[in-house]
Order: C-alpha cells, then sequence, then structure tokens
C-alpha cells in the first residue's frame, strides 16, 4: 500500500451531503478539508466533487458512501433526483479510482478506525465474542448493516433491513399501526417509520392525536416551522408528550435493533449509529432499553451476551469510505 495518499470520502444522504479529503498515512487519517451540501440542490455528485476540489487537484482515490441500494457502480434513491455512476466519475476525473458502498456499509467500515472514546456502552455486563457484528442507525431514514466474521477479519455488507414490517406487540403498537396505516394511505409500514427523524414526529402525532395527549403549549409554531424532530427532543424535559415520544422512540430502537442482532448473530456487538441516537442518549434509560432490547423470550441469553454500543463519532461514514478507498474492502 502507498504510504501517503489523498482520499476524497463522500456521506450521502436524502438530506445532506459530508464532504471531506484526507491525508493517509501509516499513522492514520488526518481531515484536511470538509463540507457540507444539501443533497437536494444537486442532480449529479460530479458537480458537487468538482465544486468541492480545489482547482487542479485531483485525489489519489475516492471514497463514496450513499444512503441507498447500490448495485453495479450507481445507486437509486428513492426521492432524490441524483445521479451517482461510479464508472463516469472515475472516467471524468482522469481515472481516479472510485468505490461506492451503501452508506451502513460504510459506517460498518469505520468501526475498524474508531478509538475507544468514539464509543458510549449501553451494556455494562455484556462480553464480546469472536463473531459477526451489526450496525443500525436512525437519522433521516433507517439504516442497518452487518459485518461477517471468517475468524480472521470482518467483511462488512449493507442490507435494507430498516423498510421491513413494523412488528408491533401490545395494543398501543397496534394502535400506532393502524394510525400510520391510514395517515400514510398503505398496509405496509416500516421500521423507518417510526426509528428516523420522521419517525420521531409519527410518534409525537400519534400521542397527541389518538393517546391525547394535550401538552403542547407552545410546540404547534415551533413543529411547523422547525425540524419537527428536534424540537420533540429540545423540549423533552419540559413537555410529557416529547418525552414519551422519546421513550417510545427508544423502546423501538431496542426491538428493533435485537431483530438486526438476531438475524446475524451479532456476538461481536451491536453498535447504534446516526446522529439522533447520539443526540439524545442523555434522554436514554440505559437499564430500560437493555431489558426490551433481551426481551426475546428464549434467545435472551444469547442477546444479554452482546455489547451495545452508539457509535460518538459523526464522521465514522467519512473515515469508512476513506478506509474502503485505501484498502480495497479489505477490513482489517
Amino acid at each position: 500500500m502507498t504510504d501517503h495518499l489523498t482520499i476524497l470520502a463522500a456521506d450521502i444522504g436524502a438530506t445532506k451531503t459530508n464532504m471531506a479529503l484526507f491525508n493517509h498515512t501509516a499513522s492514520g487519517y488526518d481531515m484536511i478539508r470538509e463540507q457540507t451540501y444539501l443533497t437536494r440542490e444537486y442532480d449529479d455528485l460530479l458537480k458537487m466533487i468538482l465544486e468541492f476540489l480545489p482547482e487542479g487537484m485531483l485525489p489519489d482515490r475516492i471514497g463514496l458512501g450513499a444512503a441507498g441500494p447500490v448495485i453495479e457502480g450507481t445507486v437509486k434513491f428513492t426521492n432524490l433526483t441524483l445521479n451517482i455512476n461510479a464508472k463516469t466519475i472515475s472516467e471524468k476525473l482522469s481515472n481516479t479510482p472510485v468505490v461506492l458502498i451503501n452508506d451502513l456499509e460504510a459506517t460498518a467500515y469505520g468501526l475498524a478506525v474508531l478509538q475507544a472514546d468514539d464509543l458510549e456502552t449501553i451494556t455494562t455486563d455484556a462480553r464480546a465474542h469472536p463473531g459477526n457484528m451489526a450496525v443500525i442507525a436512525p437519522g433521516t431514514g433507517l439504516g442497518e448493516a452487518g459485518l461477517y466474521w471468517d475468524g480472521r477479519s470482518y467483511h462488512p455488507f449493507s442490507t435494507e433491513g430498516g423498510h421491513c414490517d413494523f412488528s408491533p406487540r401490545t395494543e398501543n403498537d397496534y394502535e400506532l399501526l393502524r394510525f400510520l396505516q391510514r395517515d400514510l394511505g398503505v398496509e405496509h409500514v416500516s421500521w423507518e417509520r417510526v426509528l428516523s427523524g420522521a419517525g420521531i414526529y409519527n410518534l409525537f402525532r400519534f400521542l397527541r392525536d389518538i393517546n391525547k395527549e394535550v401538552d403542547t403549549d407552545g410546540l404547534t409554531e415551533q413543529l411547523l416551522t422547525t425540524d419537527p424532530a428536534a424540537v420533540i427532543s429540545k423540549n423533552a424535559a419540559d413537555h410529557p408528550i416529547c418525552s414519551k415520544a422519546l421513550d417510545l422512540f427508544f423502546r423501538y430502537l431496542a426491538l428493533e435493533a435485537a431483530n438486526l442482532a438476531l438475524k446475524v448473530k451479532a456476538t461481536g456487538g451491536l453498535f447504534i449509529a446516526g446522529g439522533i441516537t447520539k443526540k439524545n442518549r442523555h434522554l436514554l434509560n440505559k437499564s430500560v432499553f437493555f431489558e426490551h432490547f433481551c426481551d426475546k423470550g428464549r434467545l435472551a441469553p444469547l442477546l444479554r451476551e452482546i455489547p451495545v454500543s452508539i457509535v460518538l463519532n459523526e464522521k465514522a461514514p467519512l473515515l469508512g469510505a476513506a478506509f474502503h478507498a485505501v484498502n480495497n474492502g479489505r477490513y482489517r
């Protein structure tokens, strides 16, 4: 591997795109420049890259993580017209090597370069065993990924598990499901509809409109003019309805995190990424979260052994995209 490389990395989301330049040396990844763009303002990622790069500069490698299913070097977004084609970008930039992966796959690669203080442990007694790992990340949407352990190294892979069916348990859960089916005009309601920024607002509206929680004084105008999830989080200490919405969010996050952990048998650990959990972790009751996480009947003993951590470093997808570009997909 070359001793020194300049890497352009991007974390491309439905709302914003973070782009950075890294100097990669034997000592690690040093960020030398970073910029955030509104994704909807661009119809072609190449335009954004050319705007970001200093005039006349070409990086040695480009690593891209995108919030959507990546197939043969392209990605299709659900609600965006943004065009991304790794081969075309490479050709337009003098055949600079370009890798394009899912953003949660990039986050999974990012785990390879995170430090101990980039993580906050939720489970204090669980002990990691050699084995697969998993990542779940509520944000604009709900991302999920796994890391397959072959006995020597990890192999991250993306999923679209956030779009699987929300699975109610209690009568209140069923009321929420019926509320969202009516509200969305569909039968299929995914986990993303409750585990995302929009999901937090869905939970708030459910409590307000169906459970008749009325403590909304002073919130209505804020909800109309500001990001609703941010308003709800900010007011959790003063408005019980906001606190209850966040409690529901964390309960559902624990349940779906456990589903993912079981599906990939994540004995090596489960990691919660994305800005929502990090910013609201002061509202998280860790013991209650772990109780819900382990509430899987006969498989509870397995889940109690799985370490669960919050990823505090929001640059993990950028670092992972850069890592993947440098290492050609080899985790470690």
